[in-house]
């Protein structure tokens, strides 16, 4: 056999071997890649996205679409050539595994902490909407999660509306732990609560609780690794009543990322101007109940799965233009944005033609 042969056989067999030996080699790598893009002022699978009862509502046009990314699950095992190929690819970007599934968290767990992300930031985005139109919404805290196994653990609920502790009106999440921190660990702290079942009923009936009752709570120390003090084992929230429905009809979405664009969607459903003047429009982004804009991940897959359905213009949080402007595909404007006003303000620019005047995200932010 000709040495040139030999040789390149010997490659040939080298370079398969190589190829099954990477399949078989399993990476401790997760891959992220564009997922599905969804029109809030559109219809979903058959019904609308956002569904308005109790209040008019004016004709929308052109796209507020909110993007998702798609990522492997947290049992999947990537082999060596998966990553190497994903790393290459241009739409997908391969990431520690740990990243998107922190402390061994399993999928169950990660869909189901989603699950309750997506729900806040719906909550959130009805709230920071109807704010910026000066429509009033009742609000008061309660009791978000209780952690097994803490000294709250069957004394107070998720859901129980927190009225005050020792005897000091909660106004906001922040003062309950603010008010349990005084304490020293094994102290007594005193939590004066609506029960949700009564809290339940009466937002139903459209009526105020007025029933309260005192839980004694003995706090302990925090073991988070962090400074000791005492706590009771409890994470705060907010809930919300509206002067009329606002369903958000989206399934098989999670995490807190779509909060902008679905205020955006209640903003212009409730207003007779039309806040895409028919552009196409996309964006991503938390919000916060003051109308705050927050970062998110994954913004690269972001920006390429809303620019191949068509996206013009891509609103940014602010905190994720830089990593944005990096690889901005051809054609797409990344507008940032703090707030919902700075939003607004740049759909005014948009429509109107004045896109000039638009804060353009850079490769400094």
């Amino acid at each position: 056999m000709p040495r040139r042969t030999a040789t390149m056989l010997a490659s040939t067999l080298m370079l398969i071997a190589l190829l099954c030996a990477g399949v078989f080699i399993k990476v401790p790598y997760s891959e992220m890649s564009p997922g599905p893009t969804v029109n809030t002022l559109a219809e979903h699978n058959g019904e609308p996205v956002l569904q308005i009862s109790g209040r008019k509502t004016y004709p929308t046009s052109g796209h507020l679409n909110m993007t998702t990314v798609r990522v492997t699950s947290a049992d999947y095992n990537m082999n060596l050539v998966e990553a190497i190929y994903g790393w290459l690819a241009h739409d997908s970007k391969v990431v520690p595994h740990d990243t998107l599934y922190p402390d061994g968290k399993t999928e169950e767990q990660s869909s189901q902490e989603n699950a309750e992300e997506f729900s806040q930031s719906q909550e959130s985005a009805k709230v920071a909407a109807l704010k910026e139109l000066h429509v009033p919404v009742t609000s008061w805290v309660i009791v978000s999660t209780v952690l097994k196994g803490s000294p709250a653990e069957g004394k107070l609920h998720a859901g129980d509306v927190i009225k005050a502790v020792d005897g000091t009106a909660v106004k906001a999440p922040g003062d309950v732990s603010k008010l349990v921190t005084k304490h020293k660990p094994g102290q007594d702290v005193v939590f004066t609560i609506v029960p949700a079942k009564e809290q339940a009923a009466a937002v139903k009936a459209h009526k105020t609780a007025t029933t309260t009752q005192n839980v004694t709570i003995t706090t302990t120390k925090s073991q988070d690794g962090g400074q000791e003090r005492a706590i009771v084992g409890i994470a705060a929230g907010t809930d919300h009543t509206f002067p009329f429905t606002i369903d958000i009809k989206l399934a098989d979405v999670g995490g807190p990322s779509a909060g902008l664009m679905f205020a955006l969607g209640i903003v212009d459903k409730l207003t007779p101007d039309d806040l895409t003047g028919g552009k196409f429009v996309a964006g991503t982004g938390t919000i916060d109940d003051n109308g705050r804009v927050g970062p998110i991940g994954g913004v690269e897959m972001k920006i390429a799965g809303a620019r191949s359905k068509g996206a013009q213009y891509f609103l940014t949080p602010k905190d994720n233009c830089a990593a944005a402007a990096k690889d901005t595909p051809e054609g797409l404007t990344l507008v940032k944005v703090n707030t919902i006003e700075d939003a607004l303000h740049a759909l005014k620019d948009i429509r109107t033609g004045t896109t000039a005047d638009l804060p353009k995200c850079t490769t400094k932010g």
